[in-house]
């Protein structure tokens, strides 16, 4: 086979590094009409400078050639300070000489981040107008609180049992603070994107096959904010419960084919009940007025948030409590308990246990079933206590009930 010397191959990228990103620079700086420090050829020498100095000199030469570009750098913006007071042209030297570096024992990894740095300097006005004209300072202010619960708080979280009855995960719990923001969040982009009548109703069945349960508390929360977007909220929230169906047949495909076809008709007429109603919302809420809604505003609610997450740990004790008085005696009892948290993993665990041969295919059924009534017990738990209030739970709630009784009658009638 084909190979190439490594030490050719780093050059080789290095050169590639330069050009790439020198290339841009050099457009932009036509673009000015004003002198700059560093073009195209410049980018492509630096990018070599920092490869070569890991071949001839190592660590110490590359340090040295990387403070020497330092210099070079602070002297040429200090030139050049009254034509053009921006930094860019002189860090993203500096970058490229770094990325030089890098593409002697990681040539691959060097080159993508090149690319990146090369799609950020071109995205400049894209970028700039973002910041400035599309993203709000309430927004920005989400943006940073999300990004803290992601990258401060979680990884500080314990990831293991601890409360009462050691019912309570503090990691799980907390990314479930998580999902409800990023859901509002991803109704907050496809308001603005699309408006409210068709946002919210889509967002709601793109979120539901991430968390049903959070995408009816996002909802209620929205609703909460913004009363003109009830109607499409109520929607999002009851489209949801189509993709807990879709989902939930989609694993049991996987899981154990047998168990999906002795469920076929119980997840038909619920996914029927969830279509029906939801599309009806739907419809009423591209019909209706949604009055005037701002467009900037609040990605997303931390109160409704931590909220939400009080609301199921209230829920996930609750039933270890009754787990832990009444025993788990059968599958019947682990399925409900396990339906109050997620439904699908209830599910699953059945199914693999019809694939062992522990129980046959008609006997697991019921027990998803009940995970599932248990599991929409959550949800209408959600839709009340939220943040959307009793008028939100009023439209959503006689949705959750009709997908649920429907499934039951499908059961009822194959049994």
């Amino acid at each position: 086979m084909f190979s190439v010397d490594p030490l050719i191959l780093g050059l080789a990228v290095a050169l590639g590094i330069g050009l790439l990103i020198g290339a841009e620079r050099e457009r932009r700086k036509e673009e000015r009409r004003a002198p700059a420090s560093a073009g195209i050829r410049t980018f492509a020498l630096a990018s070599l400078a920092g490869a070569l100095s890991i071949v001839l000199g190592g660590q110490l030469l590359f340090a040295v050639t990387l403070g020497g570009a330092f210099a070079l750098a602070s002297f040429a913006y200090w030139r050049g300070f009254r034509d053009d007071p921006g930094l860019t042209t002189e860090i993203a030297l500096v970058v490229t000489i770094l990325l030089g570096g890098l593409t002697m024992s990681r040539p691959g990894l060097a080159a993508g981040v090149a690319v990146a740095v090369a799609i950020v300097l071109a995205a400049r006005t894209a970028l700039h107008r973002f910041v400035s004209s599309v993203l709000g300072e309430d927004e920005l202010h989400d943006a940073l609180t999300f990004a803290a619960a992601t990258l401060i708080v979680l990884p500080l979280l314990p990831d293991r049992p601890m409360g009462p009855l050691a019912a309570l995960n503090p990691h799980a719990i907390w990314i479930l603070v998580i999902l409800v923001m990023a859901i509002g969040a991803f109704g907050h982009i496809a308001v603005r994107l699309l408006g409210p009548r068709f946002g919210l109703p889509l967002a709601g069945l793109a979120s539901g096959f991430i968390s049903s349960v959070a995408t009816i508390g996002a909802m209620g929360a929205r609703a909460a904010e913004a009363p003109a977007l009830l109607w499409p909220a109520a929607a999002g929230a009851v489209l949801s419960t189509v993709a807990t169906v879709v989902q939930m047949a989609l694993l049991l495909a996987v899981a154990n084919v047998a168990t999906l076809i002795a469920l076929a008709v119980p997840l038909a007429c619920a996914g029927a009940a969830a279509i029906l109603y939801g599309a009806t919302f739907a419809v009423w809420a591209l019909r209706g007025e949604t009055g005037a809604v701002r467009e900037r505003g609040r990605a997303f609610s931390l109160a409704t948030a931590l909220t939400f997450a009080t609301m199921l740990a209230a829920i996930l004790l609750g039933s270890r409590a009754l787990s832990q008085w009444y025993g788990e005696r059968g599958v019947l009892a682990a399925a409900a308990m396990a339906g109050f948290a997620d439904t699908h993993s209830a599910a699953i665990s059945i199914a693999a246990q019809v694939g062992e041969g522990q129980i046959a295919a008609g006997d697991a059924t019921l027990p998803i079933l009940v995970a599932l009534s248990t599991n929409s017990i959550t949800k209408l738990a959600a839709s009340l206590f939220g943040g959307g209030g009793l008028t939100f739970a009023l439209r959503v709630v006689p949705g959750l009930i009709l997908v649920i009784s429907a499934a039951w009658a499908g059961w009822w009638f194959v049994r």
